[in-house]
């Protein structure tokens, strides 16, 4: 049987934080299973909403963890116990999340690196502890987020940053945002 390869979106869950930065990796496994027909159920025993498809020819769960970005390890950690047979193994894993280090819009896909400061990839490795998982990395670095990193307090620096992160994609980075998630998703479906 073929291994079933694992694909979790990094978000916060509720409405609030739907069109933010940090939820770009739930809007591109959204982008994902809507088109390749799949549909996502919240799934409670893995506190996560799961989307079951077949992407050329290949199975492919899409999930997005319903814990907030930064305790995506807990959520993560629980697919391991899936049964193998069902959903293969750990290892067939791909994370997709928000990259403040790389230009908005820019897509990076890496494997085995560290979490780079993200907080969620931070979660996820400490949980599973590995780091040989592949990376699907979203650009949000942006001109606002360059005026922020100035800021010499510290605290009001990470302050911004947090409001930066859990803020809304700005009016000239929106209408570039359904182009760039449709490149992202070509770009993690070779890792299939």
């Amino acid at each position: 049987m073929a291994k079933m390869k694992i694909i979790v979106g990094l978000g916060n869950p509720g409405k609030e934080y739907e069109n933010s930065r940090h939820n770009i990796g739930f809007r591109i496994v959204d982008f994902m299973s809507r088109e390749h027909g799949g549909n996502f159920n919240l799934d409670k025993k893995l506190n996560s909403e799961i989307s079951e498809l077949k992407i050329n020819g290949k199975k492919v769960l899409l999930v997005k963890p319903q814990t907030f970005v930064n305790k995506s390890g807990e959520a993560v950690k629980k697919l391991k116990f899936l049964p193998a047979g069902r959903h293969g193994k750990i290892e067939n894993l791909v994370i997709v999340h928000d990259d403040l280090d790389i230009p908005f819009g820019k897509i990076r896909v890496s494997f085995g690196k560290s979490s780079a400061g993200h907080k969620g990839v931070e979660s996820v490795i400490k949980a599973l502890k590995t780091d040989k998982f592949s990376r699907v990395r979203f650009g949000t670095f942006g001109s606002q987020l360059a005026k922020v990193r100035k800021i010499k307090d510290k605290r009001s620096r990470l302050n911004e940053m947090n409001k930066f992160v859990v803020g809304p994609f700005s009016p000239n980075e929106k209408p570039k945002l359904n182009k760039l998630i449709k490149e992202t998703v070509e770009k993690a479906i070779p890792l299939l």
